[in-house]
């Protein structure tokens, strides 16, 4: 017997949803920030095993939209609502779901919802019971289990769990596949996490990065990256005092790609400005939203 299904990860922009993916795939495929709205995308991770294939989507988090790109990220989560075969709903403990409407949803479909307390390391045994009760009263046909994503306490058992929700199915990808995101897209994204790391207050939410040529050879890839910012004070911000800033981003980011690639990598980082993208359609169409 063979089981094959779609997780639906979900939950606010700081619930820890990437480290819970990255927990449970054993690989880092999700950009981890302090900061909230680290992810933008819909990212499969695909965790193969000989009977069973988990595809998992790490989800945008559960953002009221205040632009374009707000929107499209709450479409991304939409679409995984449609097609999941289990819920994973992330939520911390001190903090609820923000986004109601995307929650009646979940409800509505009738599928298993397992429901993550993350972070319990920073609480204590009293603050776990009371939420728990609190989630068993809002979502009584919800699985509430207790974890620590970071430190990957009860990661085990919500794999468990998901197993036993999986329907009898074929794998859906191949069984040597770990994610339907290409090697550039990861790339981007390694680049976009030091961006995240590196620079304070609107900086990392205003840029958007784009893989304009990736040549590969034998002994060494080359990558020729650009940094788009709204506003042109952005671009002097990101850049820094004689390319200071930037040559920092770059150093560390042709690092974490040389690890990821295990190959030597030749980075070239170009900022440029392309006001307001994120509520012009047809610039996120064309970066891929």
């Amino acid at each position: 017997m063979h089981k094959a299904g779609f997780v639906s990860i979900l939950g606010n922009p700081n619930a820890g949803k990437s480290t819970l993916l990255n927990a449970l795939l054993g690989e880092n495929l999700s950009i981890i920030s302090p900061k909230a709205q680290t992810t933008r995308h819909r990212i499969h991770g695909i965790l193969n095993a000989e009977d069973y294939q988990i595809v998992f989507a790490d989800t945008p988090g559960l953002v009221n939209p205040h632009n374009k790109l707000h929107e499209s990220m709450l479409s991304a989560v939409e679409s995984t609502v449609a097609d999941a075969d289990v819920f994973l709903l992330v939520s911390p403990l001190g903090e609820d779901f923000k986004n109601v409407e995307i929650l009646k949803k979940i409800i509505a479909s009738e599928k298993p919802i397992l429901l993550l307390l993350n972070k319990i390391d920073l609480s204590n045994q009293d603050e776990v019971a009371a939420k728990i009760e609190y989630w068993h009263s809002e979502l009584p046909n919800a699985e509430i289990m207790p974890i620590s994503a970071l430190h990957k306490f009860g990661v085990e058992n919500v794999l468990e769990r998901i197993l036993a929700h999986l329907p009898e199915s074929p794998p859906y990808y191949p069984k040597d596949d770990v994610s339907d995101r290409d090697v550039r897209f990861f790339v981007k994204e390694i680049i976009r996490q030091k961006i995240l790391t590196f620079y304070k207050k609107e900086i990392p939410y205003s840029i958007e990065v784009t893989i304009e040529d990736y040549i590969e050879d034998p002994t060494i890839d080359r990558i020729f990256a650009v940094i788009y910012v709204e506003r042109e004070s952005q671009k002097g911000i990101l850049i820094g005092h004689q390319g200071t800033a930037l040559k920092r981003v770059g150093t560390e980011a042709r690092r974490s790609i040389e690890n990821f690639l295990s190959k030597k990598i030749f980075l070239s980082l170009q900022v440029k400005l392309m006001k307001n993208w994120r509520n012009d359609e047809k610039t996120l169409a064309q970066f891929g939203y």
